[in-house]
């Protein structure tokens, strides 16, 4: 067992955690961060890439609007190289009444979010493939942001300051003493070992898992409602403004072209578990003819993989429990001292992705009443590391890809043609992260995430991945003097690509019809037909561990892990 000695230990690894992490940090907090799988594997990797001016909110949510207003500013500034200043159109389209847009700029201008109308011939000009006879349009400021990449730039700001990460760490325990918090406990699931922190507070970011965690320490019923909602990314860019309808928020309504691709979102509804996330074919056909009331020809594009989110959602009372997408988007922050009577605890969810910086401010000023010191907060003041004078654009691989594509001396390759990973990218990837796995480093470099989702590029990944941890077992052999690993790294190889693959093809299976199934048996057939990864050996024990994959290791709803270890507890929790 390891044990470790902090002022507050963070539980979870997304935007609200790791900002929360770094507010800490930049207070003169000590602060661990623990995260049960790779940092922003939840929901904050799991939206369409929205930065929100605020529009959509003005009349369902004015307050959350003009949060995400004021924080839209703030973020192009400190998250510069997560930016993409693509701008936004709220549109009404020929399928839409204009009863909603004739509220929509006093509603704007009374939440303090910027927007102005256009004439409709502007707004074609700069989006052609808009539908011809749009009846009226306005200009706001959305934008497009990174989630992974904002994440990491968070965290590193945060380590900067002395902050401590711990990922693949799943909480196990929060201890108290008479009312006080003491500790937390921990197990690596890459390893098995147990972790032990004795800290003075704890602060609970754990999203839509926000009430799991809270019920370890003893505080029961934090009603968080996982909000789920689809989206489906196109093959290419249909447009480079985020498009919003003009009407009352609702699904499909919203199109964001994200790097490469652009991404139609999404539904709202009640999920009872947040780890398993159903689609239902009936909703990816609803969210391609939303996208053709904006986009006429967008079901004749390509859709390239569908995934699912859940949002952490505070019960309102207001409103049914099933109806989530008349919950509000505004943070909670629950004091449970005074709640529960558990000195040092505090819980936070609800909120968005765009106000993540806001979240952690509220909670980290609210842990600084309760303990009664005076710390400001300073992360709006402060870039974070990696943050450019210019935001960032869908070109910037672009001149390194040129350069390695023309330079005969270079020894760079492209890996990933969609995406412009090359084998540098990864090796430095490997190198600040040697534990990562396929999916970990998807996430990094975007590798596997454009039109041949992982067809082509994942046996090339594997090559690499496979000759550099090699060539670190090797070296660190020679000198303990112990035997050579590399039989068991292609063990782990083998499964880590395996498991790549499946998660890929996990996203495209309710996409099978029409070309997507021709698209789909094409890449069956390369990873069966050519690889044959399906006639693999059997993962061992250890190499099923070393992926830290929650589905292999603990099972899914449906399926047992494939860890034998875990396998008695999922058959009592299933029975």
């Amino acid at each position: 067992m390891i044990s470790l000695t902090t002022d507050v230990v963070v539980i979870g690894g997304g935007a609200t955690g790791t900002g929360t992490l770094r507010d800490l940090a930049m207070r003169g907090f000590d602060a661990v961060l623990l995260e049960r799988a790779d940092l922003a594997q939840g929901t904050t990797g799991r939206f369409h890439g929205l930065l929100h001016s605020g529009g959509r909110y003005v009349v369902s949510d004015p307050e959350s609007a003009t949060e995400c207003a004021q924080e839209n500013e703030i973020m192009r500034h400190i998250h510069s190289d997560a930016v993409e200043e693509t701008g936004g159109l709220f549109v009404v389209t020929p399928s839409d009444a204009e009863d909603y847009a004739d509220t929509f700029l006093d509603a704007a201008h009374a939440a303090h979010v910027p927007a102005r109308e256009i004439s409709t011939a502007e707004a074609l000009r700069r989006e052609p493939r808009l539908h011809p006879k749009i009846k009226r349009a306005f200009e706001v400021r959305d934008a497009v942001i990174d989630g992974w990449r904002m994440v990491w730039g968070t965290v590193a700001s945060a380590q900067e300051y002395g902050a401590r990460v711990f990922t693949y760490h799943r909480v196990t325990a929060i201890h108290t003493d008479q009312g006080n918090i003491t500790g937390v406990s921990a197990i690596d699931e890459k390893s098995g070992e147990t972790l032990h922190i004795s800290c003075r507070a704890v602060i609970n970011a754990g999203g839509p898992w926000a009430g799991q965690i809270a019920a370890l320490a003893g505080a029961h019923d934090v009603d968080v409602v996982p909000g789920r909602g689809i989206m489906v990314a196109m093959n290419h860019r249909l447009v480079n403004s985020v498009i919003n309808r003009c009407v009352y928020p609702a699904d499909g309504d919203i199109l964001v072209p994200d790097h490469t691709v652009c991404i139609i979102g999404t539904t709202d509804q009640e999920a009872s578990d947040p780890d398993f996330l159903d689609i239902k074919p009936d909703e990816v056909q609803h969210m391609l003819d939303a996208g053709e009331a904006m986009i006429p020809g967008f079901r004749q594009a390509r859709a390239i993989h569908v995934w699912a989110g859940a949002r952490p959602l505070v019960r309102d009372r207001r409103v049914s429990k099933s109806d989530t997408r008349h919950m509000s988007r505004g943070m909670s922050i629950i004091d449970h001292h005074e709640r529960d009577g558990i000195a040092g605890f505090f819980s936070i969810a609800g909120g968005k992705l765009t106000t993540y910086r806001l979240m952690a401010k509220n909670v980290v000023d609210a842990l600084c009443e309760q303990l009664g010191e005076d710390r400001p907060c300073r992360t709006a003041d402060e870039d974070t590391p990696g943050a450019t004078p210019h935001n960032h654009a869908i070109t910037d691989r672009l001149a390194h890809a040129e350069h390695v594509r023309t330079d005969v001396q270079s020894r760079d390759q492209i890996i990933c043609e969609c995406e412009l990973v090359t084998r540098s990218m990864i090796e430095q990837a490997l190198a600040e992260q040697p534990t990562a796995n396929f999916d970990d480093l998807r996430r990094q470099l975007r590798i596997g995430m454009g039109p041949c989702q992982g067809t082509f590029c994942a046996p090339r990944l594997a090559g690499i991945v496979h000759a550099w941890k090699t060539e670190q077992l090797r070296d660190r052999g020679k000198k303990s003097g112990e035997h050579d690993h590399a039989p068991q790294q292609i063990d782990v190889t083998n499964t880590q690509l395996r498991l790549f693959v499946h998660n890929r093809d996990g996203g495209t299976a309710p996409l099978l019809f029409n070309q997507q199934l021709r698209e789909a048996t094409l890449n069956h057939w390369v990873m069966q037909g050519t690889l044959g990864i399906a006639h693999l050996p059997q993962p061992s024990q250890a190499a099923l561990r070393a992926t830290g994959d929650l589905a292999l290791l603990h099972g899914t709803h449906t399926a047992p892990p494939a860890l034998k270890a875990n396998s008695a507890q999922w058959k009592e929790i299933h029975s």
